[in-house]
């Protein structure tokens, strides 16, 4: 069982979304770790980019604090923790998240944290910086800001820390340690954080406080950010680091596995408006392709949209993380036949792994940048 996101390739252009989302689809055929989304294929048709990825029943962080859920601080810790060890692999493979928040931790039905949502992710190498205001404010570290207002250095790594801090600290008091909204302006932000001091609540434990306040330090300097900084922290010398690596730690919450962990207003209306079904696109797509062949050409309104489409159907690469599981194990047992029924739609040709993804140039020009 996977779970399936498709994307309206028009709806792309226009929103100017095409290099965001050929930028994920790059980040995610790289890598897999457990405590990440992972994908595992990628494809196309003339309508939609579909990516399908782990399926994750137990809703997301942002759900389960909007359901009022009371986090303990084991289980809090064990987020933590497990993003900890997320961030430390992402780190290894160059990749600055951006934008770690409770919206975008998904848990399994053991109740696991696991990272998703690459759509700002950017990479740096051999000692770069970032140096775009990217992410959600109310969890951007205090360097992105500043770097914005002043220039100077940039940023790196570290911003992705400060994000799980203000995470961990709103699963365990329901509001965020600064109040700091989309609407708040970018220097008043940098005044804050420089006068501003976090209020810890005086019911939680020392080592809870002690762990909070090194992810939640302005200067990144000081600031714990990496997996090792994690293991020397005295409040989580007791953790089971291997275990913990495998899911054998359990979690304090596990979600309710006889229930929904969504929203279920915004499915059903997802379900009852989408007014072009994905069963229904195999008919559409025939019918769009006969009166497309009908009409002439040089009558067209679109030719700058058609010139954008056609370059994203030439430079989608398309991505079968099984197949190259198989390929790179050589004692792997070649894949069954498939039934008649499967036959019927056999796989897109032209399978790749490729690590370097061709943007759509310049028929489809974007802001986006690290």
């Amino acid at each position: 069982m996977y779970a399936m996101k498709y994307m309206n390739k028009q709806q792309c252009i226009e929103r100017d979304e095409v290099r965001n989302v050929f930028r994920e689809l790059e980040i995610l055929q790289e890598i897999e770790h457990v405590f990440l989304v992972n994908l595992w294929y990628s494809f196309q048709d003339e309508e939609d980019m579909f990516m399908v990825v782990d399926l994750l029943l137990g809703g997301d962080l942002r759900y389960h604090l909007q359901q009022n859920v009371q986090f303990s601080e084991d289980t809090v810790r064990l987020y933590v923790c497990e993003m900890a060890m997320a961030l430390d692999y992402l780190c290894s493979q160059h990749i600055i998240h951006r934008d770690v928040k409770p919206d975008n931790i998904l848990l399994d039905e053991q109740g696991h944290a696991h990272l998703t949502d690459f759509n700002i992710a950017t990479i740096i190498k051999d000692g770069e910086r970032a140096t775009a205001l990217a992410g959600t404010k109310p969890y951007m570290a205090p360097e992105i800001f500043q770097s914005f207002v002043s220039g100077g250095t940039g940023y790196s790594f570290e911003v992705d820390w400060w994000s799980v801090g203000v995470m961990a600290y709103e699963l365990l008091r329901g509001w965020r340690p600064y109040d700091i909204h989309s609407s708040n302006a970018v220097e008043s932000l940098v005044q804050l954080f420089g006068t501003v001091s976090v209020q810890y609540a005086p019911t939680w434990s020392k080592d809870m406080v002690a762990l909070l306040r090194k992810l939640l330090t302005v200067n990144p300097e000081h600031r714990v950010s990496s997996l090792r900084d994690m293991q020397a922290t005295p409040s989580l010398a007791h953790v089971p680091w291997d275990d913990l690596s495998q899911k054998k730690v359990e979690p304090g919450f596990v979600p309710n596995k006889g229930r929904l962990h969504c929203d279920p207003t915004f499915e059903l209306e997802e379900m009852i408006l989408e007014s072009r079904p994905l069963h229904k696109k195999k008919k559409r797509l025939a019918k769009n392709k006969s009166r497309d062949s009908s009409r002439d050409s040089s009558q067209s309104e679109n030719d700058y949209l058609q010139d954008c489409l056609d370059a994203i159907q030439q430079d989608f690469v398309i991505f079968n993380r099984e197949k190259l599981k198989r390929s790179q194990d050589p004692t792997a047992q070649p894949l069954p036949a498939p039934r008649p029924q499967e036959e019927a739609e056999p796989p897109a040709d032209g399978e790749v792994a490729g690590s370097t993804l061709p943007m759509c140039g310049p028929l489809c020009p974007s802001t986006g940048s690290s």
